[in-house]
């Protein structure tokens, strides 16, 4: 039963921040052993994985966007949220937030239903 929605701007100019916000519902972010994700698939490519963080609040971030990219949670929400920043139009994509239990692997078993968010001026 546990839920996941993305919110957040769909348009963001180029140099500027990408903010988008994750509530789960159905599941506690610091009470169960899980993986919080934030996944993007830009248009006609594969699903990148972006980052993650861990119930106790630590963070790891794919190696090509973890200069530009932070992940933060508001416990008392249940949410989780991603900063990309500096965006071009290469950042276009739809977001994921998704749920992975520790050992899947690239596996996830809840997912948000994804926002488009286009960086253009």
């Amino acid at each position: 039963q546990v839920q996941l929605q993305e919110s957040g701007p769909g348009l963001v100019k180029p140099s500027q921040t990408l903010s988008l916000t994750c509530t789960v519902s159905g599941g506690s972010i610091t009470t169960n052993y899980y993986y919080w994700n934030w996944i993007r698939q830009p248009p006609w490519k594969g699903l990148e994985w972006m980052g993650r963080m861990h119930l106790d609040g630590s963070t790891y971030y794919s190696p090509s966007l973890k200069s530009r990219t932070s992940i933060s949670r508001d416990t008392s929400k249940n949410q989780f949220s991603l900063q990309l920043n500096s965006v071009t139009p290469d950042d276009t994509a739809v977001y994921y937030c998704a749920r992975g239990p520790p050992g899947a692997g690239d596996e996830y078993d809840d997912w948000g239903q994804g926002t488009q968010v286009t960086v253009s001026s």
